[in-house]
């Protein structure tokens, strides 16, 4: 199966902090992979900005060293890359002064039919206001200008109202794209094509045939290089709020209308509004410590932070539940750490038993369960019982319909394109459906804001756990106290 390209139209695309650690590893090889897909239509262009004094030739070579290091190694040659880099130039500007912004303006205004112009805002949420104000002040903005801002979109529902009320005074919702990387990823869209492309799933997606779903997103790395960033922040904010607010949401929404931004969206808002205040004892909260084990460098999470007394979280799991008529009583397990025995990011949707076995006792329980892998090798699995061969009667067993996307679409249909690939390229079509809208921001902090001041009115701390484990062990007396247990954390 070979996956359709369809060009966009001319754009320039400005990268303020393109000289950044983003830039260059996602922003920039994104860019350059499209281009290679023949995406690109040929009249864009890529002007990086920064503080750092440079040429924009100086500029082209820190890009072609990023995208040699990062685009991966079936990124295309054959002067593919000098066609790429013709497109790019850089712009050394103050994004809190005026110094380079006239020359920006410059750069911009050298044609007559101004293709849409895209604005990155690769940088920290304390230069969102200056950045927007300026592009207004120098006449940058027109009618159909989008920004690009990354997370974190605030710290609380406080900062979030105060981010949106600055972004909204110079450029309308539609012009604003919040982009959550996770959103971008090729089984993340598919959950929408799932359920609301297949007969077979959406009239058992209630909780009359669910019995529980699990969301569990795992890393293998610990906070090495964010440390002063995630000490102020916890598994909390920076995953719980964002990324895994938005699994629960595509996987709980209600069929939207259309296949529309705003429709989407308003579904996704809805399952959020109608989560129930988190109880203290469905909370565990966690924090990894080095293993005793002489040939595993990593440090502890205390240790690295330089902070022997932190009580900030490097993992959190937690119960929600949805009151709607669709979830009602469905609970919704929710995990996310660092330092864990694999890399792993799943959806596992877990269906009741047959009201009734004709089989008998000793064929055990068995129930169906879908397994929806969004990283790494992303596709689906289908848990089905049958009977196991041979003559020993009805021995009921289960197997697995594997659905891995890169077997299923076969070496024609390539690797699946990064997240960033997808999300940029929406931005440039002015599809805002994987983006997150102000009021969608302000319902998730809304919700999580309470958790993090309970847990601080009792004065928590989190629950040691060893790098290169599950979690700590409270995380399974969770599930355990409702006769449930988490799934696996594989690859």
């Amino acid at each position: 199966m070979v996956s359709r390209v369809i060009p966009v139209d001319p754009f320039d695309l400005v990268i303020f902090g393109g000289t950044g650690d983003l830039a260059q590893r996602k922003i920039l090889p994104a860019l350059f992979r499209r281009h290679c897909a023949g995406q690109l239509p040929g009249g864009e262009r890529v002007i990086g900005a920064a503080r750092t004094a440079l040429t924009s030739a100086e500029y082209r070579t820190i890009v072609a060293e990023a995208i040699r290091s990062h685009a991966g190694p079936k990124a295309c040659g054959g002067g593919t890359l000098e066609s790429f880099l013709d497109r790019v130039s850089y712009v050394a500007l103050d994004a809190l002064g005026d110094e380079g912004w006239d020359a920006l303006a410059t750069e911009l205004n050298t044609q007559d039919n101004a293709p849409v112009r895209l604005f990155y805002f690769s940088v920290g949420p304390g230069l969102f206001g200056p950045l927007a104000e300026r592009l207004q002040k120098y006449g940058l903005a027109k009618d159909d200008t989008r920004i690009v801002v990354e997370k974190p979109f605030g710290r609380d529902l406080g900062s979030a109202q105060e981010l949106n009320r600055t972004l909204a005074s110079h450029f309308h919702e539609g012009q604003i794209y919040r982009i959550d990387h996770y959103l971008g990823k090729e089984t993340v869209q598919n959950l929408m094509a799932v359920r609301f492309g297949n007969m077979l799933f959406e009239p058992l997606w209630n909780s009359q045939y669910v019995d529980h779903i699990q969301i569990t997103v795992a890393e293998t790395v610990g906070v090495e290089g964010r440390e002063e960033y995630y000490e102020r922040a916890g598994a909390m904010r920076d995953m719980m709020q964002n990324h895994l607010m938005q699994l629960l949401c595509l996987i709980a929404m209600e069929p939207p209308a259309k296949f529309d931004p705003d429709a989407v969206r308003d579904e996704k808002l809805k399952v959020i509004r109608a989560l129930d205040p988190v109880e203290p004892h469905h909370i565990v909260r966690g924090q990894y410590q080095a293993r005793l084990d002489p040939e595993d460098p990593h440090p502890s999470y205390r240790g690295l932070v330089s902070n022997p007394r932190s009580t900030t979280e490097s993992y959190v799991a937690l119960k929600a539940h949805i009151s709607n008529w669709r979830w009602a009583g469905t609970p919704f397990y929710l995990r996310t750490g660092k330092r864990l025995v694999n890399r792993s990011s799943v959806i596992n949707v877990m269906f009741k038993d047959a009201p009734h076995s004709i089989f008998g006792a000793e064929a055990g329980r068995h129930a169906n369960h879908l397994k929806i892998r969004l990283q790494p090798n992303e596709g689906i699995t289908l848990s089905v019982t049958i009977k196991e061969p041979g003559q020993g009667g009805m021995r009921l067993v289960d197997v697995p319909l594997d659905m891995s996307f890169a077997e299923a679409l076969g070496p024609e249909g390539g690797d699946p394109p990064d997240a960033y690939e997808r999300l940029i390229m929406d931005v440039v079509r002015g599809n805002q459906t994987l983006f997150m809208r102000g009021d969608e921001v302000e319902a998730a902090w809304a919700w999580t804001d309470p958790v993090i001041a309970g847990w601080k009115s009792r004065g928590d701390v989190p629950k040691p756990y060893e790098s290169g484990s599950t979690g700590p062990g409270d995380a399974d007396l969770l599930m355990r106290r409702d006769g449930r247990e988490w799934r696996g954390i594989n690859p």
